[in-house]
């Protein structure tokens, strides 16, 4: 199921959710009505919690199945909370925003250039996955851009040729471009998913919202 909706009166739902195969994390406080679309949509469970006190939650965490990681500037008791559900690091690094640094499945990462080997290690291990460094459309915040489930990926409509084969052969699955948001190229703002459904922005068009289910294979 593909869903169009708001998260906070916001259509840009990846910056407040991101999305495993079994879980959904969102800010706290989130109207009842939006949290069950959301289970509904993607079939997972609702966890939430703030990060660094903020409802930011998709900038600011990159996770898939097997783990979680989140900028270092998470409170402790965040840190506690998110560690009792999954399992979770925090990285230090200059690029924090680890949400648009990360693209990531259950099976790969493709990550910001700038990245630390101390932290593309620490990826490795958290979320046990293959990494590799690159770009989406000669940009670095790789998460921002596109949307990655075990099936597909999605990814912001200036991506190139070699920019694709590279990711095809890292994650093993195709890559298709497209929008969200009525024509904003920054996938990851605008679309959370995984291979049993999906949520995006209302000014989502019919168009837009073929072509993701059509990339996503939902």
């Amino acid at each position: 199921m593909l869903r169009r909706m708001n998260i906070n009166g916001n259509p840009c739902v990846g910056v407040f959710c991101k999305v495993s195969e079994g879980v959904a994390v969102v800010p706290t406080n989130l109207r009842k009505e939006t949290v069950l679309s959301i289970e509904e949509a993607m079939d997972v469970d609702v966890f939430e919690t703030s990060v660094c006190g903020s409802s930011l939650i998709g900038p600011l965490t990159a996770f898939n199945s097997n783990g979680m990681l989140v900028t270092d500037s998470v409170y402790n008791y965040e840190m506690k909370k998110i560690g009792e559900k999954i399992n979770a690091a925090a990285i230090s690094e200059r690029f924090n925003a680890v949400g648009n640094n990360i693209l990531v499945n259950d099976k790969a990462a493709l990550v910001h250039p700038g990245l630390s080997k101390k932290t593309t290690k620490t990826i490795e291990e958290i979320l046990a996955v293959e990494v590799m460094k690159g770009t989406i459309a000669g940009l670095k915040t790789v998460g921002s851009l596109a949307v990655a489930t075990n099936k597909g990926i999605l990814c912001h409509p200036k991506i190139t040729e070699e920019e694709i084969e590279k990711i095809e052969t890292l994650f093993g699955i195709p890559v298709s471009i497209g929008t969200v948001n009525y024509g904003m190229p920054y996938i990851g703002t605008g679309l959370v998913a995984n291979t049993k459904g999906g949520i995006t922005g209302v000014n989502t068009t019919g168009v837009e919202l073929g072509r993701i289910e059509e990339a996503l294979f939902l």
